[in-house]
């Protein structure tokens, strides 16, 4: 069904122009405003891009000196942290010659299991007065369960020096080192501890 439009009837029409004459303005008139004539800019300029390094599915991102460099191993960066302790103790704790207090061996756990046992370790060892102690976490396993994030080789050997230098534990860590062979080289840190107060 169409409706026919509806037109003003004589009087409507009467009314309406009463109306519209009784009332006043809300803005005057505004002034025209005259815009400067655009100009034509031609072709739009091709943002410059610059050259990005070649990136591998599984690499990891960090800055390298030339680009062929390999990223630095775990062992280089716990190795390359600033000297904390003293020279001669730490020499050899690197060499195997001090003992340590209490070990702590994290194999075969999660990571949430591996955390609040590694921060209840330590908080424990820091109120006993432990100097050194030995956090073994293993080497991992390099295992892929096919998913769509790649899982990193040896999660808790990472993830350990992480913790470590993350609150609570940071203020009663003083040096983080991996262990000597006879310790359990790459599969376990040494964990110098601050003497208390």
């Amino acid at each position: 069904m169409v409706r026919k439009p509806r037109h003003l009837s004589a009087e409507d029409k009467a009314l309406w122009k009463k109306v519209a004459d009784s009332t006043e303005r809300l803005h005057q008139t505004r002034p025209q405003v005259e815009f400067p004539p655009v100009e034509l800019m031609g072709e739009p300029k091709k943002p410059a891009t610059a050259k990005l390094p070649r990136f591998r599915v599984g690499e990891n991102n960090l800055p390298r000196s030339k680009p062929n460099d390999i990223a630095p191993s775990l062992s280089d960066s716990v190795a390359s942290q600033a000297l904390a302790m003293d020279q001669k103790t730490f020499g050899k704790m690197k060499k195997g010659r001090l003992s340590p207090e209490a070990r702590l061996d994290l194999h075969g756990m999660t990571i949430a299991q591996a955390h609040p046992a590694l921060t209840r370790f330590i908080l424990d060892s820091a109120a006993m007065n432990r100097r050194l102690v030995l956090v073994i976490t293993g080497k991992g396993k390099h295992r892929d369960d096919g998913g769509p994030i790649p899982v990193r080789f040896g999660v808790l050997r990472h993830q350990v020096p992480q913790w470590l230098q993350s609150a609570p534990l940071r203020q009663h860590v003083l040096q983080i080192s991996e262990a000597h062979l006879k310790h359990g080289g790459q599969g376990a840190y040494y964990v110098y501890l601050k003497r208390r107060r």
